[in-house]
């Protein structure tokens, strides 16, 4: 699997790491994945979700 959000579609960003001098060199900021049981059409699957996006259905889910 994609280190991709399965709800969300987030997936990593990249960008310059700066040094103390300023410096540019390139790096990746990954996605906290999490694999997670949801239930999808009645039945039990594991997903790769964000942390974020398991935040955010977990706050949901308790409203």
């Amino acid at each position: 699997m994609a280190k991709v959000c399965a709800v969300t579609g987030r997936g990593q960003v990249s960008g310059n790491k700066r040094s103390d001098s300023l410096r540019a060199t390139r790096r990746k900021w990954n996605v906290n994945l999490q694999k997670v049981k949801v239930v999808v059409d009645g039945e039990l699957k594991t997903v790769k979700m964000s942390t974020r996006a398991l935040k955010t259905l977990k706050a949901q889910a308790s409203k």
